[in-house]
Order: structure tokens, then sequence, then C-alpha cells
């Protein structure tokens, strides 16, 4: 829905993940490596959650969870041997969330991506974006969609509409942020 796009001087490249830690980790590292991007903002689903969450911690930690992963959950290891057992989201999350609330649009800080492969997305994001400081790179959740939700015990849901307008908000929020220094 983004992809091409041009946000207050960013251009959006999507970039589909799949559903399996190892894998996803291995992608969004060759990804980064190949784009070199100004700024890195992953996206996922949290399903359960009422409102955008944007997270500010990734753990060094990947489990399996069954039903939530495809064939290559990994249970209980590090996301990266030997990294650090935490690393912080490189957003300006407050800004972010001040944007998304001026816009009506439900959201809230998380304090963690949780252990699947969101967060170990986020953490591979973050570990390969070490030596390039500057980069701004952190992680944001999605609630269902209201299909979704049926499927799921009627769960909080969020239309595809309003979860486009959060990732716009947020990704301009991101372009206006003062760059980082190394």
């Amino acid at each position: 829905m983004l992809h091409g796009r041009e946000i207050g001087g960013l251009v959006v490249k999507a970039v589909r993940l799949p559903v399996n830690t190892p894998r996803a980790v291995r992608a969004i590292a060759a990804e980064i490596r190949r784009l070199r991007p100004r700024a890195v903002l992953g996206l996922g689903q949290a399903g359960g959650r009422p409102a955008i969450s944007l997270e500010k911690v990734a753990i060094n930690l990947a489990e399996r969870r069954a039903g939530h992963e495809s064939d290559g959950g990994l249970a209980g290891t590090p996301v990266v041997r030997g990294g650090a057992d935490a690393i912080f989201a490189r957003l300006p999350l407050r800004t972010i969330l001040r944007a998304l609330e001026r816009r009506g649009i439900p959201a809230a800080l998380s304090l963690s991506a949780g252990a699947y492969v969101c967060n170990a997305v986020m953490y591979a994001t973050l570990h390969t974006l070490a030596a390039r400081p500057e980069v701004a790179a952190g992680f944001i959740h999605l609630p269902y969609t209201a299909r979704q939700a049926v499927r799921h015990r009627q769960a909080p849901s969020m239309s595809i509409e309003v979860m486009a307008a959060a990732v716009e908000a947020a990704m301009a929020a991101l372009a206006r942020a003062p760059r980082r220094r190394g």
C-alpha cells in the first residue's frame, strides 16, 4: 500500500519477510545490507492488542510457540549468538505516539516486542545496524483487521485504512525527527 511512496523525503521500500524466525532474521539482515536504508520501520501483527503498539525493546531471545511460527521456530535460543541481551528501538517513539494521538489513532508504547518472529526481526535489524547508529530503526505491532478478529473470538481490531494512516504518520514523524549522530 505504501511501497514506492515518498513520505517526508523517505522512499518506502516494503520487504515481505517469512513467518519463520531463522529465515526472517537472515532476510532482514540481507535486505539492510542491500538497501542501506536511512531508516527501518518493521511492521508485524499482534492479534488481541486494541491499538498500534510502538515497541521500545527487542530481546535476544526467540521462542517457539505452537501455531504462531511455521516450521522454523527456535526454542528459547538467542536471535544472535553473543549479542546483547536487549537493544532499545532507535525511533522517536514519543513523537510518533503524539502524531498518532493527534490523528485520533489508538496507539501505545509497548515495553517488549515479545519473543517470536517480530521481536527477532526487530532485534536482528538493530543488531545489523549497530555500526550505523545514525539510522533510525524499530518496530510497530498492528492489531487484527475486523475480518481476522471475527475468526479469533471477537478480538480487538482496526481497519486497514487506519493502520495505513498510522504507518504513514509514523514515517512522517520519523522523517521530521533530527537524525541521530554516530
